[in-house]
């Protein structure tokens, strides 16, 4: 070794750093894990907040097709749709599904006109929306295991609209909480601040949790341990 530049040894386990930096490394539930000279590297990533590519829905090829009754209107408000029947007219077991397997889009005119299909059939169904529940429970499942932030993000707001549109929308939802919440157990916690360092920025208004300064103070000083143990070697 010359100086401070690192040398990897592709034949074994071990990865040569400077005289202060040198550590072993080893994997996670072996002899060697217990071994100080040694540190454990850990597992790689499980991939659960990795965006899943979404199969070609039933919507695009239905759009593509020219079977909806709609078209794009645009005004001074913006884009809208255009219905060339009255929507309390159209059969809610045969579209509703439809619109909401589109809720997995993400290009357009899909995306728009998937999103604001649903609304408006949500808007107007009254009591023809409670008995399509069951059918819409796998586009919903489908949209939220895409774990796309803004497909995650449409899919809440339709959730929360279908619930307010009918009186026993939200009941009829509890038996099927199986299938729908797992994706939101997974994201509820993305928004949550981690303290990584114990010194408080000139901005922050509270100082880091007390258990975050001590995780970091030992840290810190197992390192220092670690530098000077390798330095008397």
């Amino acid at each position: 070794m010359l100086g401070n530049q690192t040398e990897l040894n592709t034949s074994s386990d071990w990865i040569a750093y400077p005289d202060e930096l040198r550590m072993l490394k080893t994997k996670g539930f072996t002899v060697r894990s217990t071994m100080k000279n040694y540190e454990v590297v850990g597992p790689p990533a499980a991939g659960a907040f990795r965006e899943r590519p979404s199969k070609a829905t039933t919507f695009r090829k239905f759009y593509e097709r020219g079977e909806f009754p709609m078209a794009l209107e645009h005004d001074a408000k913006g884009n809208h749709i255009a219905w060339k029947v009255k929507i309390e007219e159209l059969d809610y077991h045969h579209f509703l599904p439809l619109f909401f397997d589109g809720l997995c889009e993400t290009a357009h005119p899909y995306e728009f006109f998937a999103r604001q299909g649903v609304h408006d059939m949500l808007e107007h169904g009254g009591p023809k929306i409670q008995p399509v529940i069951p059918q819409l429970i796998i586009p919903i499942k489908n949209a939220l295991n895409t774990r796309n932030r803004q497909v995650i993000c449409t899919t809440l707001k339709v959730l929360q609209q279908l619930v307010m549109s009918g009186d026993k929308v939200g009941a009829a939802l509890v038996r099927y909480y199986r299938q729908i919440l797992p994706i939101f157990n997974i994201f509820k916690n993305m928004n949550r601040d981690i303290y990584l360092s114990i010194k408080q920025s000139p901005s922050a208004k509270t100082p880091p949790p007390l258990k975050y300064r001590k995780s970091v103070e030992k840290q810190r000083k197992r390192e220092k341990e670690r530098k000077e143990r390798w330095k008397d070697r």
